[in-house]
């Protein structure tokens, strides 16, 4: 299915236009690419960059698809499938949109069952996403191919064997993200209370986090292993991490994700009522 893949877009955002970057003349040609979204600029944009075919609302462009990409805001999914019911018939449907699940898609599309859904994350801007993806029993080898071959576009992939784990993937990195932000923006208002410039904190702050994330990745050790070796006992990093320990960091952020798979378990039973 590969090389000649046609791809349809429902949404032409953040996200989609990521995905579309990272898949014109790589996985597809641009022209194999057709992208729906009311906003004319951003079509504009796409096509002058990507060479993507463009529409406003859905065509008959998305039926001679093999897979079509539902990038569209959650809350705004159920319309968007149904305009797009009449155009499915045995295509790829791939959904990168939080809390919509895949048995609600599929009713949606008349029991249409060729579906992934799949939760990536923001560093996908930038090539540098995670996705988690589960495959609904309607798609075939060929297509789990074509939709891994998607997501890695952007990032890597990993593979679940039951969508309810789609809210935990969401809540580690979907979110995930805007925890090392949060984090990073708590770094660097202690780097100015110390002292430090708002440009030393920030250079300090961002460029310690890159290079221990790196560091997790490409070591063999567990990250414990590597914690306990940067912390002394009666150092500087001890004091800080015991701090942290006397303030209940990690318990607060173990209940923050699971506060945050609980709304994705309920953005799914809101956004998919009839």
């Amino acid at each position: 299915m590969q090389g000649n893949l046609k791809i349809g877009f429902i949404g032409g955002g953040n996200m989609a236009s990521a995905l579309i970057g990272g898949l014109a003349g790589k996985l597809t040609d641009g022209a194999n690419i057709h992208v729906v979204d009311p906003s004319a600029a951003a079509l504009q944009k796409l096509q002058e960059q990507f060479g993507v075919t463009t529409a406003q609302q859905t065509d008959a462009a998305l039926a001679k698809c093999d897979v079509v990409v539902l990038a569209v805001k959650p809350q705004q999914m159920k319309d968007v499938v149904q305009q797009l019911k009449p155009y499915i018939s045995s295509q790829l449907v791939l959904s990168i949109a939080a809390g919509i699940r895949a048995v609600d898609l599929s009713r949606w599309l008349g029991g249409h069952d060729a579906i992934v859904r799949t939760m990536p994350n923001t560093p996908a801007l930038i090539g540098k996403g995670i996705t988690g993806m589960v495959a609904m029993a309607g798609v075939s080898k060929a297509q789990r191919e074509a939709a891994d071959a998607i997501m890695c576009a952007v990032g890597a992939t990993v593979w679940l064997d039951d969508e309810s784990l789609i809210d935990p993937v969401t809540a580690v990195s979907g979110s995930g993200p805007a925890y090392v932000f949060y984090f990073i923006e708590a770094m660097q208002q202690a780097a100015q209370e110390m002292g430090l410039t708002v440009e030393q904190g920030t250079q300090l702050a961002i460029a310690t986090f890159v290079g221990a994330s790196q560091l997790a990745a490409q070591s063999t050790e567990p990250v414990s292993v590597l914690r306990d070796r940067v912390t002394s006992k009666g150092g500087t990093t001890y004091a800080a991490l015991t701090s942290m320990d006397g303030s209940g960091v990690k318990d607060a952020i173990v209940k923050a994700l699971k506060a945050a798979a609980a709304r994705g378990k309920e953005l799914g039973q809101e956004f998919g009522k009839d």
